[in-house]
């Protein structure tokens, strides 16, 4: 593979961490607004569960993205002009 490449590669990866980061604004959103119109206890509980579980799902594809620019950067690093 050549610099370039990982270059690419970078810079694809931390588009799709911004992508990423924007999908996670629009969840939280979606939730807080389907929490407030709910008028049942248990929907609302329900409604929570689900935010905090698709939070974490963007947290960890998030996490998973960095690390693999980190790793690309590393590639990079070490390949010769």
């Amino acid at each position: 593979m050549s610099k370039l490449y990982y270059q690419k590669r970078i810079i694809d990866l931390q588009a799709q961490i911004k992508r990423e980061q924007e999908d996670a604004k629009r969840d939280r959103e979606y939730y807080d607004r389907c929490i407030k119109s709910c008028s049942s206890a248990t929907g609302k509980a329900s409604y929570r569960k689900s935010k905090a579980d698709k939070a974490a799902y963007h947290k960890a594809r998030i996490e998973r993205l960095r690390v693999d620019v980190a790793q690309a950067r590393l590639c990079k690093a070490r390949e010769k002009d």
